[in-house]
């Protein structure tokens, strides 16, 4: 092998290797430090592009748990107001049992009509209730004539659809009633009518059917003028009012049941592709610092031979001494 002073082949191939192994050592560290093995797209840009794809499912699937578990909060609420409002209708019955006490003057009987009247107007404010803003019950009122009032839906407003799935508006929902409490307080007094629930079989579609404006009356008034008289109603009634307002309770439930299974099922998804985006990603922590420890013996080995090799020149000017 010829001794060169211009051109030292021996340090520029160690100076080559030595910045190849320094620029591995470097990815190494970056995959360790980062816990992925993909740090740059040059590293595996299919494996990037899938995993980008997964990140963005995980993250629209957070988003579309926080909207169950709001959903079900807004439930919990509505369900709270509505065993208010039995609370109130069981308290009407026990004012309208103590009236009926023929043991009782007409001022004891209208002191149990204030409260009755007074609970009425009550109940009307618990149907004005929001939940952030949303409205918790999709009742309005119309006057048929004669004074009473008669509590329909607004339309087809009386559903919120929650997005249960990463495919947002796409994918699947879950439809959440905003439960028609007014219209289920409202009752046909019509004998015949009283044993089909007839008042708030009909509430969805905003009517209810043939009732006739006097045989229609409501547990809720807006002010004391449209209240009703404590005597002018019977125990049937009553009882109607408390099985329509358990019907609404019912479909809370079967509601907040469908979100909790909607919501465990998101849970399962997300723990799923986490998990693949962790195969696609994540670095072998044994097998990269195997690799660590060997670029970085191969680096101070490189290291070592470039200055082995830049003693070259110091023999070829012992010669020329």
């Amino acid at each position: 092998m010829p001794l060169n002073i211009n051109t030292n082949s021996s340090a520029a191939a160690a100076s080559f290797h030595l910045t190849k192994n320094q620029d591995a050592l470097q990815k190494s560290l970056a995959r360790l430090s980062s816990g992925s093995r993909i740090v740059q797209p040059v590293d595996d840009a299919g494996g990037l592009a899938v995993a980008m794809k997964m990140e963005s499912a995980i993250v629209r699937l957070d988003g579309a748990e926080k909207n169950v578990q709001n959903a079900t909060s807004f439930l919990e609420v509505q369900d709270g107001v509505l065993q208010a409002a039995g609370k109130i209708v069981n308290r009407m019955i026990e004012l309208k049992g103590l009236s009926d006490d023929v043991m009782k003057n007409a001022s004891d009987i209208e002191n149990y009509n204030r409260e009755f009247k007074d609970l009425q107007m009550q109940i009307f404010d618990m149907a004005s209730l929001k939940f952030n803003g949303v409205s918790m019950f999709a009742s309005t009122k119309s006057d048929p004539g004669g004074g009473a009032a008669i509590f329909n839906t607004i339309g087809s407003d009386h559903t919120v659809s929650i997005y249960v799935s990463a495919d947002g508006t796409s994918g699947p929902t879950v439809s959440v009633n905003k439960s028609l409490l007014l219209a289920a307080l409202t009752i046909d007094t019509d004998t015949a009518n009283l044993s089909t629930g007839q008042a708030y079989a009909n509430t969805f579609n905003g009517a209810f059917g043939n009732t006739a404006a006097d045989t229609v009356m409501s547990f809720a008034a807006e002010d004391s003028g449209k209240t009703i008289d404590i005597t002018s109603i019977s125990v049937g009634v009553f009882t109607q009012a408390l099985q329509n307002v358990a019907t609404l309770r019912a479909d809370n439930g079967a509601s907040m049941s469908r979100l909790r299974f909607a919501g465990e099922e998101m849970a399962v998804q997300k723990t799923n592709l986490i998990a693949a985006k962790g195969r696609v990603t994540d670095v072998d922590i044994a097998a990269e610092s195997t690799e660590l420890a060997k670029y970085n013996v191969l680096v101070q080995a490189s290291a070592s031979m470039l200055a082995q090799a830049n003693t070259n020149a110091d023999v070829a000017l012992m010669l020329l001494r």
